[in-house]
């Protein structure tokens, strides 16, 4: 005769153990590995990320097969999802620090001064 999982667990495990291993299974569901299983759990299409960062599926394609982007790129797909992206740094025995601006578009946009050649004029 076959023994439930959950009989299992009941002589192994106290009534704690059983809801902190729940509370950490639900934790490990809620991570996705990548973009593309993120967008795919929001039950939303390529061609829909594509019309909202203004770009074409194809490139949104390729965009979620990298593994290394530029915080803007990232920041305008998780903002196509309608979410929003924070970038903490965590430091062995420090409080975890947000860090604000880094990759927002406020900063992208912002011209860069044009470098003058040595005779010009300051």
């Amino acid at each position: 005769m076959a023994i439930s999982a959950n009989d299992v667990f009941a002589e192994a495990m106290t009534p704690e153990m059983i809801e902190a291993s729940d509370l950490r299974a639900k934790e490990l569901l809620e991570e996705y590995d990548t973009l593309q299983k993120l967008r795919k759990a929001l039950d939303l299409t390529q061609e829909h990320i594509g019309q909202q960062m203004g770009t074409k599926q194809v490139s949104v394609a390729q965009l979620e097969k990298r593994s290394d982007y530029l915080l803007s790129t990232l920041r305008n797909y998780v903002e196509a999802l309608g979410g929003e992206l924070e970038l903490v740094v965590k430091f062995k025995g420090r409080a975890p620090v947000r860090l604000a601006g880094i990759g927002e578009k406020i900063f992208s946009e912002v011209p860069r001064r044009q470098n003058r050649s040595r005779g010009s004029a300051a």
